[in-house]
């Protein structure tokens, strides 16, 4: 999927941009959603800023990370199943109205899920400090809990996760292409198949990156008991902290590979493609393993099809 000039804006995308533009025209420190945190990750908001600011893109939801212990809420039932997991909202912790509608308040969600512990930033260990307490559980001495009929707590680390509108589908493989070049690999377009969808939505995350352990159980009193060591919720914490770090280097890496990108798409003589080995536009290795694979597929049938025909 070679690089190609990005087409002019329609007038639609301007008018969707402007619109969610309008609902972050705020300072930082005031910016609000409605997740546990209550506003938009500070670690975030200069890339948010830096995609915004060019054409084609706009962010309408993000999250720049996070570690959170969560109970669990109800289990199924006969008539509905109801959400477990207050931290379902990865994909809507975000800046715009539009993206809310999984987001978990301070209270948690459905099915009585309630947040313990959430922070947007590396864990900061402290001497002398208890682990289960600083995440929001308690501890009962040797006395085992039965784990029958009771929620389970969870320990949840979640690497970034960007939702971007883009005004077409060349605009979508330049943002797609550098979140696969930045190492996240689970990165889509998630609106391609929809023949009227004039501004494809592109999903840039790495859940590879993802961590998540049972650490508790909530009792007959609600308290939130952890049933794991000290050492365990450390090791859990300083793998998240790591976790952290790289995904600090995979956003820089996303916002440089994201500007070249860009810059390849632009017209004018100022601005030069990035070349292949063979002269032509670079591409890559992810997109060009993807291409090859089809080109492959395309061979193969097109040889059967060849095939069928001089037998009949």
């Amino acid at each position: 999927m070679a690089s190609s000039e990005l087409p002019p804006l329609a007038p639609s995308f301007v008018a969707k941009k402007s619109a969610i533009l309008h609902d972050l025209s705020t300072p930082a420190s005031s910016y609000e959603d409605a997740s546990p945190k209550g506003s938009v990750d500070i670690a975030i908001v200069e890339l948010i800023d830096g995609i915004n600011k060019l054409d084609g893109f706009v962010t309408t939801s993000s999250c720049a990370g996070r570690i959170s212990v969560f109970v669990e809420g109800k289990k199924k039932t006969e008539d509905r199943q109801v959400d477990e997991d207050p931290a379902n909202d990865v994909e809507g912790r975000g800046q715009s109205s539009q993206d809310k509608e999984t987001i978990a308040g301070t209270g948690g969600k459905g099915g009585g899920g309630k947040w313990l512990y959430v922070s947007h930033d590396p864990f900061t260990f402290e001497s002398g400090q208890g682990l289960a307490e600083a995440l929001g559980m308690t501890r009962k001495g040797d006395k085992e809990s039965a784990w029958e009929g009771h929620r389970l707590v969870r320990f949840k680390f979640e690497p970034m996760i960007l939702h971007i509108l883009t005004a077409s589908l060349e605009h979508a493989q330049t943002v797609l292409r550098a979140g696969l070049a930045a190492g996240f690999r689970e990165s889509g377009a998630i609106n391609l198949t929809n023949p009227s969808s004039a501004t494809p939505m592109v999903a840039i995350r790495s859940m590879g990156l993802g961590l998540e352990s049972m650490v508790g159980l909530l009792d007959s009193n609600d308290e939130a008991i952890c049933f794991v060591s000290e050492k365990s919720l450390g090791g859990l914490l300083t793998i998240s902290n790591e976790r952290f770090e790289e995904n600090s280097r995979r956003k820089e890496r996303f916002w440089k590979a994201l500007l070249e990108g860009v810059q390849a798409g632009s017209s004018g003589d100022g601005l030069k493609k990035k070349r292949g080995e063979d002269g032509g536009d670079w591409e890559d290795k992810e997109v060009r393993r993807e291409r090859l694979r089809r080109e492959g597929l395309e061979r193969s049938k097109a040889k059967k099809e060849s095939t069928n025909t001089e037998l009949s």
